[in-house]
């Protein structure tokens, strides 16, 4: 048995990485406008063998299709999101919701009614939050009466009063834990809202003409292993989520911008922080999964200040590379305004900045056009600024980090050897190195930290390290903490040739105690050896674990 999981894995692993050309060029012929409902078939056909290309691939026939093959093709689109959830993100009951639209529109309502009922069964089972639960009976019940089944209606409605708020609780502590922590997250997008009510579909792909802000809540269940984001499992017999054994997007509260910062005032004066980072994510990221990926990062930190999303409209689909790479440079000149709006408006005094993959492009256009408009600047703008696994060239990288220095505490570039799909970027571009790549490849410049991060990488394409790896969030957290020095951190060896180069020895400092520790030491402010002695020793009676996490830690401060 193992030996056949072990065969399943290594054909994920193949097809993930021998495809990722095959994905941009799918992505071209759709961007192009001109592929025809054949060629389609001919691309489903030819990736039956890649549950994510071809989920992504259903949905474009569905757009292209009359309404009842619309419905079926999301049909389908669900049954491949249940049956493949590490690999397809995706929002199940959304989607079975969009097939009874469409069976509605071909005037299908005992179909209709399916889906509606299967919805409603995995958001049931999932202990979702009052609202979801009451729109979808609605729904139905509004079905049932127009099929001539009043007293079914009838009943339906009755069950709306009977239905649990579970989430409608205040957050767990610790004399009432339901099993399950839950994290607001503030955030800003420039996607626009597809005028769905339930969370994780509240936003789409498509471009907004100026941004939204708002507030949204993420449970992680107290099971939570640090670097995780836990969807439900077939391996596991899970078939719907549960927020004591999943993440969840719970709920997402729009605001206007006025009321956006006075809450951010409000909930850092609540929380006795002072201090921000804001969560630009990558390509192939749905709002969802961008919203679950900003609240493990604060959890895993236990970090105290605001946690901030910023999601630009990436199509969340594996085929949308070329797509992507248009509408970021454009997020970019969004972005801009809205850090500099959150630095002066927020009332957090330190904003810390961290960009995965493909977002690096929207930040370093941010921070370019915001330090050449503020040109020239003495004091910096932001703490910590954190691009992990840039997908940006590596010699335009190079170019802007002079303009940017000056607007931030300290630069830190997280690059891997070992990351397959920047790799798979790199020969999209003429084989121009991108500036995530370390090894040969590791940009070496006198104003950025560029840590080789090639000894970590669980995930796929090794291109999620950053947030994955509970040694590389200790890293961010020492940063968060004391802005310190590479060579004073835990785990980083100077390369031997070049220049602001260090080399990640994860196995150093793989050690969740040791982040805890930096995270309540952060968040208590201690600033002396004799703090961090007094902090060590109160949280830990044995001797033996205090010897290993203290000479770590006092290293970072000084008397």
């Amino acid at each position: 048995m193992q030996n056949f999981f072990l065969c399943v894995a290594t054909c994920i692993f193949c097809v993930a990485f021998s495809s990722q050309k095959g994905h941009a060029e799918i992505s071209l012929e759709i961007l192009s406008g001109n592929i025809a409902p054949e060629r389609l078939d001919e691309l489903i056909a030819d990736n039956a063998s890649d549950p994510a290309v071809s989920f992504d691939l259903l949905e474009q026939k569905a757009k292209m299709s009359a309404p009842a093959q619309a419905a079926e093709l999301n049909v389908v689109r669900a049954a491949l999101a249940e049956r493949y959830p590490d690999l397809i993100q995706s929002d199940v009951v959304g989607i079975r919701i969009e097939a009874a639209e469409f069976y509605m529109k071909a005037d299908l309502l005992e179909q209709a009614l399916g889906q509606l009922y299967l919805a409603f069964d995995r958001l049931q089972d999932s202990s979702a939050n009052h609202e979801l639960m009451e729109a979808v009976l609605k729904n139905i019940a509004s079905l049932e009466e127009k099929a001539g089944r009043e007293e079914k209606a009838r009943q339906l409605r009755g069950m709306i009063d009977a239905l649990p708020a579970t989430l409608d609780k205040p957050p767990a502590s610790r004399s009432n834990d339901p099993g399950y922590a839950k994290i607001e997250v503030f955030y800003a997008t420039d996607r626009a809202r597809t005028g769905r009510s339930f969370p994780s579909r509240f936003y789409g792909h498509e471009r907004a003409d100026f941004l939204d802000y708002g507030v949204l809540n993420v449970t992680l269940p107290r099971t939570h292993v640090s670097g995780s984001i836990i969807t439900p499992s077939i391996w596991k017999l899970e078939f719907s989520e549960d927020p004591t054994k999943h993440t969840m997007l719970q709920s997402v509260t729009p605001l206007d911008q006025k009321v956006f910062y006075s809450m951010a005032q409000q909930s850092l004066s609540d929380r006795g922080a002072s201090d921000a980072f804001v969560f630009v994510h990558g390509y192939n990221v749905s709002f969802d999964t961008a919203a679950k990926r900003t609240a493990q990062i604060a959890y895993d930190m236990n970090f105290a200040g605001l946690p901030i999303l910023y999601s630009w409209p990436s199509r969340g689909a594996t085929t949308g590379y070329v797509p992507d790479s248009a509408v970021v440079r454009l997020s970019g000149r969004k972005l801009t305004h809205f850090l500099e709006d959150f630095a002066a408006k927020s009332g957090a005094k330190t904003v810390h900045l961290i960009g995965h993959s493909m977002g690096n492009r929207a930040l370093t256009d941010a921070l370019e056009l915001l330090a050449l408009r503020r040109a020239p600047v003495e004091v910096p703008i932001f703490d910590q600024v954190i691009f992990a696994a840039p997908d940006v060239d590596q010699g335009l990288f190079a170019a802007v980090v002079p303009t940017i220095k000056p607007i931030a505490k300290r630069l830190t570039l997280y690059a891997s050897d070992q990351d397959l799909a920047l790799r798979a970027s790199q020969k999209l571009h003429g084989n121009a190195p991108r500036a995530g790549q370390a090894g040969e490849a590791s940009l070496s410049h006198s104003e950025i930290d560029t840590i080789d991060m090639s000894g970590l990488g669980d995930d796929v394409l090794a291109h999620s390290y950053v947030a994955n790896d509970e040694s590389a969030m200790l890293d961010i957290a020492t940063l968060f903490w004391r802005n310190a020095d590479p060579s004073d951190r835990c785990g980083l060896n100077r390369h031997a040739e070049k220049l602001r180069v260090w080399l990640f020895v994860g196995a150093e400092c793989a050690n969740l105690t040791a982040l805890s520790l930096v995270s309540t030491l952060r968040n208590e402010g201690a600033e002396t050896r004799n703090q961090v002695r007094s902090v060590v020793r109160r949280d830990f009676q044995d001797a033996r674990q205090t010897r290993a996490i203290e000479p770590l830690l006092l290293n970072l401060v000084s008397e």
